[in-house]
């Protein structure tokens, strides 16, 4: 009897995992489509002037070339603005390196000091937002590489009054051994497919941290970007608080490179986990739902129950089904619309990263604390954090 229980949840995840593929398949068909007709229509457009905003804290492997892409950008009238929360923080050194090579790139360094917010991130974006000097915003995490025609590709949408947030899909770039390549494939596969089919079923109502390209009037219309700062998903509500304003966002078509840094396993969990976590409590029933998009954990449970059955041939048929999906969506997915060469080459290895992504989604219901550059935050339903010290430390100075 617990034999055809478990063939009947193989045959149910399976069947979920298939219907997740094909909407996948077609979420890619249409944006290319989409995609089409966007570099049609801003083949001709003006090129206004942009600030770029770039919070960073601390060196991290390959900084200085993501920083420095920034640098080398096609486009004729642009800023980019630094901020940390000191002014001997190991990057805005770098970054100050780096300008001397660069002296006709307009650049500015600001501080913030030590953030009143759990996200430290938003409190410098603040900073930067009030510091800009041009309408148009956008906003990049410190550990990205882009290509030189990454402005002239993800601001003209925003010429368009009614787009809210313009953002980008991204590949992972690996830096270490076989779980950095793993979480990177999760980024260019996993990640990418969830984002094509929401923006096929709703529209993109969240946007996603690498990019987040907007205008300053739109973080005036949605109350100013510091409400941001107790949120961990902190691109998600932007991208919800635009649409929920009556904006729309949309897709860029430049993919940018979204460096993996975790080279041990205990890393690349805690990260990969946080991750999870975030997104149950920012979209606890979407993120339920998710469970059901894996197609490994399926097939393996369906190799069980057949060979257990003594029907083997069913079991090793839902198995090879279930990999042969993942091969699928790889190759379309990670090669076909970001142009992740490991896809193409590491297409065998993401079967493996679909059995760990299930288990990362497992891990992400065990608890609500969350470690976030060596300090522990609790997460609560909506996506917002508070520091755990710091709830102690309340606790203690008032003798509870």
């Amino acid at each position: 009897m617990f034999s055809y229980l478990l063939l009947g949840i193989s045959l149910i995840g399976t069947l979920a995992s298939t219907v997740f593929l094909a909407m996948a398949l077609l979420a890619a068909r249409r944006h290319a489509i989409l995609l089409q007709a966007a570099r049609q229509r801003h083949s001709e457009n003006a090129q206004p002037p942009v600030s770029v905003l770039k919070p960073v804290h601390g060196m991290e492997p390959r900084l200085r070339e993501n920083l420095e892409s920034f640098f080398q950008q096609d486009y004729p009238d642009y800023e980019l603005l630094f901020c940390a929360r000191s002014s001997n923080d190991a990057a805005l050194q770098l970054v100050r390196e780096i300008s001397s090579t660069y002296p006709a790139v307009k650049v500015r360094i600001l501080t913030t000091g030590e953030p009143p917010c759990p996200n430290a991130k938003v409190y410098s974006l603040a900073t930067m937002v009030t510091a800009a000097q041009h309408e148009i915003l956008v906003i990049s995490d410190s550990d990205v590489w882009v290509q030189p025609n990454y402005l002239r590709e993800v601001v003209p949408p925003l010429l368009d009054k009614m787009i809210g947030v313009v953002t980008c899909l991204y590949r992972g770039l690996p830096v270490g051994g076989l779980w950095a390549r793993l979480e990177a494939l999760g980024m260019s596969v996993e990640m990418t497919s969830g984002v094509l089919i929401a923006d096929m079923l709703e529209g993109m109502k969240f946007a996603l941290g690498p990019t987040m390209a907007t205008r300053k009037h739109v973080i005036e219309k949605i109350g100013g970007i510091t409400q941001l700062g107790d949120y961990c998903s902190d691109d998600y509500v932007l991208g919800n608080m635009a649409d929920a304003a009556g904006y729309k966002n949309v897709i860029s078509e430049h993919v940018i490179d979204h460096v993996v840094l975790n080279r041990s396993w205990s890393k690349s969990w805690g990260h990969q986990v946080r991750w999870m976590k975030s997104t149950r409590y920012s979209r606890p029933k979407g993120h339920f739902g998710s469970g059901l998009t894996f197609a490994m954990p399926f097939g393996l449970l369906g190799l069980i129950a057949g060979i257990a059955l003594g029907r083997p041939l069913l079991g090793f048929a839902l198995l090879s089904w279930a990999i042969a999906n993942r091969v699928i969506q790889t190759l379309v997915i990670g090669y076909g619309i970001v142009r992740d060469p490991r896809a193409l080459l590491w297409f065998w290895l993401y079967p493996l990263r679909d059995l760990l992504g299930f288990v990362f989604w497992a891990a992400s219901y065990a608890g609500d604390i969350i470690d976030w550059r060596g300090e522990e935050y609790r997460l609560e339903f909506g996506g917002k954090m508070r520091r755990v010290n710091t709830e102690g430390a309340l606790k203690q100075s008032s003798g509870k």
